[in-house]
């Protein structure tokens, strides 16, 4: 059958030498680590502190990103030994081809444009928000129809997002060192927050440290978490229970980590530096969220922390308002870099998507003077400016979520799976406790998403069953790799 056809490591390093789909490696393990840090630093550092620590978890929320940071921590390590294995673009796709077949890779793929694209196009949203907001207090207003989430043309979120298309043209060691200059920028920030926060810090904020556990009202309807649907389980608000809710909740403030993976084949030493890059980002942006969260909760009571704007509104209860401009600026500098690498790893997800001929071909040519793959870039842009510009996405923003999840389960798995098809396979970098660490990975993301609402899901089950008919219709027809198991001898693959 075509489609459970596996494209061996060997032809997936081999398509990498191709003079017109060689990407050039110029990323190093410092890029890599800035990377993760660029995209995985945005609005959750912001906004989630203190609404989860309000809602779910009280000053125990440090706790809950800790918790997070573990479900994370077995999906990275799945993902180190992947990426340096196979060093090629494609991330989730790529592996999956390698080990579970071309309809499994192509159904990841398709969830990774679901997840990069929609994702951008959400944070780019954001970013005219507090773009606006920036404005609006140095005294220049913007028209409420031509910014933020309720604009009828969000024209800040499509001239940012075409910016960082023509950046992403220019060359993949371009994009790194704006992505440094930005990511130093926002991390600054971060650490002054924790700094200057020190100083207002009262202990008997942190008393009681995990407030008594209490029920939580049911939802009803497609809003419902699909666990309470199915079980009718409640999530518990504080307590014990509290910590693993909030948990479930934190964990979106570190999906990103896993798009590092994508730019493996721009690396100059994979097999080092792609394992350095995808754990590390995850380890520095743990202790900034652990350090955030405890400084949030003991500056003002969980019970008294806003939802839209906890850091900011906290300084501003302490009577330090001017600290609240330089969140916004750290916002700023945190969103841009996010938009940067999520339309980066969505370019090379495409990328290797139309090299191995499951989307047309002529999208996988590398531009001669940037070492780019600019035609993708280029639509890529184009596509989630307009998407940012003109489209209401916040009701979609959960399907970012989801899709990642579902590519977490899906490297672990395929971790397992190439452990027992390929044992002689040379690896730089192994999973510890092969097959627990990759089983405990799935049944981590599998509770998350089940923590999903159900509406969440039937959009997902939507889109991918679209990507299904896609690849059916063309991709499966087109295969290069299909073509080279069928074919003569001497059979061209394009």
């Amino acid at each position: 059958m075509m489609a459970a056809r596996t494209k061996t490591i060997e032809e997936s390093i081999r398509d990498t030498e191709a003079p017109e789909h060689r990407l050039r490696k110029r990323l190093s393990a410092l890029d890599l680590t800035v990377f993760g840090v660029g995209v995985i630093v945005g609005t959750g550092i912001f906004v989630l502190t203190g609404r989860v620590a309000r809602d779910n978890a009280g000053p125990a929320v440090a706790l809950a990103f800790v918790v997070a940071a573990v479900v994370c921590g077995l999906a990275a390590l799945c993902y180190a030994e992947f990426a340096s294995t196979v060093p090629v673009a494609g991330s989730a796709y790529t592996f999956a081809y390698a080990t579970l077949g071309e309809f499994p890779a192509w159904v990841i793929g398709w969830d990774l444009v679901l997840e990069l694209a929609l994702g951008a196009a959400v944070v780019s949203v954001g970013w005219s928000g507090y773009f606006a907001s920036l404005m609006s207090t140095l005294g220049v207003g913007l028209p409420p129809v031509l910014a933020g989430e309720d604009a009828v043309i969000n024209i800040p979120a499509m001239v940012i997002v075409l910016i960082l298309t023509a950046i992403l043209v220019a060359g993949i060691k371009v994009s790194a060192r704006i992505n440094l200059a930005l990511v130093i920028l926002k991390v600054g920030v971060v650490l002054l927050v924790i700094v200057a926060g020190l100083f207002f810090v009262r202990a008997a904020n942190y008393t009681p440290f995990i407030p008594p556990a209490r029920s939580t009202p049911e939802m009803s309807g497609l809003g419902a978490p699909l666990i309470q649907v199915l079980f009718g389980v409640t999530p518990t608000a504080y307590g014990v229970a509290g910590i693993f809710s909030a948990a479930a909740i934190v964990f979106f403030a570190y999906i990103g980590f896993d798009i590092v993976a994508t730019a493996a084949e721009e690396t100059k030493n994979p097999r080092r530096d792609m394992p350095i890059g995808i754990i590390g980002s995850l380890i520095v942006c743990t202790t900034l969220y652990v350090a955030v969260s405890l400084v949030v909760v003991g500056m003002v009571p969980y019970s008294q922390l806003s939802s839209a704007a906890p850091l900011a509104d906290a300084f501003r209860a302490v009577g330090q308002p001017w600290l609240a401009t330089v969140i916004s600026i750290g916002a700023i500098a945190g969103l841009t870099t996010v938009v940067l690498i999520m339309m980066l790893g969505q370019s090379r997800v495409l990328f290797v998507m139309s090299r191995d001929n499951l989307l047309p071909k002529n999208l996988a040519t590398v531009h001669p003077r940037f070492g780019t793959p600019a035609r993708v870039t280029i639509i890529i842009g184009t596509v989630t400016a307009l998407l940012a510009g003109f489209i209401p996405l916040s009701a979609l923003a959960e399907l970012v979520n989801i899709g990642t999840l579902f590519a977490f389960v899906v490297v672990s798995i395929a971790v397992i799976v190439l452990r027992r098809t390929r044992p002689d396979l040379p690896r730089a970098f192994r999973t510890p406790l092969v097959p627990l660490v990759p089983i405990l990975a799935v049944l981590a993301s599998v509770y998350l998403m089940a923590n999903l609402p159900v509406e969440t899901w039937l959009r997902f089950l939507i889109w991918m069953a679209l990507g299904i008919a896609v690849y059916f219709v063309y991709g499966r027809g087109h295969s290069r790799v299909a073509r080279r198991h069928q074919g003569a001898p001497g059979a061209p693959w394009g």
